[in-house]
């Protein structure tokens, strides 16, 4: 756990180094849980959203964009349940003045749990050797055993308690389990309250509740208010969807862990609507469709599972997410939920307008159901460069340094697809030929121009940024125009004529080979 605590603490500077991701308002020490995305990083986050955006609408006849405006009608906050129910129980240490939130209390005690039985069977691992079977164990070892009956008797009351939505029961469970502050070891606790999330203004000079405002806690709301009108401008029928990426706003107890948690933050959705009694279909349709979408990235299948929901919400009939193993542990990276008709029909109810569907194939009206599929840009941006970032010793070479920190990025999706290097920068016809290369190459596609090092230098800062490709001119340039290719991964180069290199790098960099 410290080696990935470790590993956490070197990614998070990487991120501020290579401009990544800065600290927003960092000269005033910064503001909790907000972040800003530098030059790089926004770059790489405007790949990921389109990779979504492509996957999401370009490949779907039956899906089509939407950007809806982050202020809404105050009522669409209490047709959704967020006025009422968009709430956390919170908890406060008494000693250490500090405050969480209670859930997550209990859920990282269950973690432990976990822990304990992982290193039960590392130790087993090691004493058998080859021989190890780790089913067999896990199923029959006493002491693995005994932590997964406890694990589930948590679990079950846990999900119980979050269902029925029992704060003081949740307080007897952190008291009998002895949860303890996990900065200071402190039992003092306050009782366990709720806290809503959502933030409020006021709309222009008019003050109190009549001027109520909320910057949204989600994007889907404004997908379903526009059902109607994206339903009959685009003459869609049913099953079809609505993709939305626009940003949230979250008044978080407990905001940690980098940009996993964050008070602002930028969510894809997809709201898929379909006829009623099919949302079992569909819903196993995109929760496998998803899926896909991830591995296509590269991701290792073995970081990636599925985690189904032991209390639905109040909204929802099934719920699973998509975890990623980050550095801190499994964490929902992406859900997948059954609406039912929740939304829409409490939306109609309250606005006493129609949001029904007429389907000619029935020939009768009725509230669609709706599958959503819901991603944070954030997190997605996280699980990427926390299985990107790689620190490996270069053999043999005759680069800087023999070891070398690289993005090992889809080169689709690194913020620079190719940088132009000149081996000398003091020489007047190499930075010549070298900006030539680089003002033809930029239209078709982001690249970078550097000079200000030796050629290793210059290599290990576009590893470290993740660019795909570097071009290298040298004095044999100026006699044949041929450069030198330099393939971030493999490190290999090959020396190929001016004229072939923007058909090679797009190649190599286009979207299309993830969409396939």
């Amino acid at each position: 756990m410290a080696q990935q605590s470790e590993l956490f603490k070197k990614l998070v500077a990487h991120c501020k180094e290579y401009g990544f991701i800065y600290q927003s308002s960092e000269i005033y020490d910064g503001l909790s849980a907000v972040y800003d995305y530098g030059p790089n990083g926004v770059l790489l986050k405007n790949n990921l959203k389109e990779y979504w955006w492509k996957a999401m609408v370009q490949m779907h006849e039956n899906i089509v964009g939407l950007d809806a405006a982050i202020f809404m009608h105050p009522k669409t906050w209490v047709a959704s349940g967020h006025v009422d129910a968009f709430n956390d129980p919170l908890i406060d240490n008494k000693d250490s003045k500090r405050r969480y939130r209670a859930d997550q209390l209990i859920e990282g005690y269950m973690e432990k749990i976990e822990g304990k039985i992982d290193k039960e069977v590392e130790k087993a691992r090691k004493r058998f050797g080859d021989s190890f079977n780790e089913a067999l164990f896990r199923e029959t070892n006493d002491r693995v055993v005994k932590y997964k009956e406890e694990h589930e008797n948590v679990r079950l009351r846990f999900a119980d308690l979050m269902t029925r939505q029992d704060l003081v029961g949740m307080k007897d469970m952190i008291d009998e389990l002895e949860i303890a502050d996990p900065e200071t070891g402190s039992r003092n606790w306050t009782e366990v309250r709720q806290f809503n999330l959502m933030f409020s203004t006021q709309l222009g000079n008019i003050a109190g509740e009549e001027g109520k405002l909320y910057l949204r806690p989600e994007t889907a709301q404004g997908i379903f208010v526009n059902f109607l009108n994206v339903q009959k401008t685009t003459r869609q029928k049913l099953p079809f969807g609505i993709a939305q990426i626009g940003k949230a706003f979250r008044n978080e107890i407990v905001a940690r862990q980098f940009i996993f948690r964050m008070r602002e933050f930028e969510q894809m959705e997809m709201q898929f609507f379909v006829r009623p009694g099919t949302e079992m279909e569909w819903y196993n349709h995109w929760k496998e469709t998803r899926m896909k979408w991830h591995l296509a990235l590269g991701t290792p299948p073995e970081k990636l599972r599925f985690h189904d929901h032991d209390n639905l919400a109040h909204y929802a009939n099934a719920a699973v997410d998509i975890e990623f193993e980050f550095p801190f542990g499994f964490k929902e990276l992406e859900g997948i939920h059954s609406r039912t008709d929740f939304d829409l029909s409490s939306h109609q109810q309250l606005s006493g307008k129609k949001l029904q569907y007429f389907d000619p194939e029935l020939n009768e009206n009725y509230v669609p159901y709706v599958v959503e599929t819901s991603i944070g840009a954030d997190r997605m941006f996280l699980s990427l460069l926390s299985n990107a970032l790689i620190e490996e010793t270069v053999p043999g070479s005759d680069e800087d340094g023999n070891t070398r920190d690289v993005l090992k990025l889809p080169p689709a999706l690194a913020p620079i697809k190719c940088a132009v290097l000149p081996l000398k920068r003091n020489e007047d016809a190499l930075v010549e030929k070298a900006r030539g290369i680089f003002d033809e190459l930029k239209f078709s596609f982001t690249c970078h121009y550097d000079d200000t090092g030796s050629i290793g230098k210059l290599y290990r800062r576009q590893d470290a940024i993740g660019t795909p490709f570097c071009i290298t001119v040298d004095f044999e340039t100026l006699e044949n125009d041929t450069v030198t290719i330099r393939e971030r991964d493999s490190m290999t180069q090959q020396r190929v004529p001016i004229a072939q290199v923007e058909k090679m790098v797009s190649e190599k960099v286009d979207m299309r080979h993830l969409l396939k």
